[in-house]
């Protein structure tokens, strides 16, 4: 069995653009939704494994999944499409990107992200004429 791994960065505003560039497809094939502002959804398709089958660990900012099946019952196939093959990919997340929840649900693996961007790193506002000559010019 052949173990595939990739990259990929959330919350790293000029690598996310480089994620929406069309890229060759790696096992398993995987989208990325971006829901609202501050939320994201990683899909990826991992038809014919179980919950059980699949691991997801986060560490030092890196979101790292993995899917190895057990022993198959011995099959005779006319034709097999649908690949088990173990796999692994990692992404890369910022301080500010966090995993809200993860499930399988109709053969997709789906990852909850939400980006929580502290109040005090939120871009403001500057309001013209709010320039105090005297405090700063003496």
């Amino acid at each position: 069995m052949t173990n595939f791994q990739r990259d990929l960065f959330f919350g790293f505003d000029s690598l996310f653009d480089s994620i929406n560039q069309p890229q060759q497809q790696a096992y398993p094939p995987y989208n990325v939704v971006k829901v609202g502002d501050s939320h994201f959804l990683i899909e990826l398709a991992v038809a014919g494994f179980k919950s059980e089958d699949i691991n997801l660990t986060l560490e030092k900012g890196v979101l790292t999944v993995s899917g190895a099946k057990g022993e198959e019952e011995e099959r005779e196939y006319a034709h097999k499409g649908i690949s088990t093959r173990s796999f692994s990919k990692n992404f890369t997340l910022s301080d500010t990107i966090k995993v809200v929840g993860a499930d399988i649900i109709d053969g997709l693996l789906l990852i909850g992200l939400e980006n929580v961007v502290p109040e005090e790193d939120k871009p403001k506002t500057i309001n013209l004429g709010d320039f105090n000559k005297e405090l700063l010019l003496g």
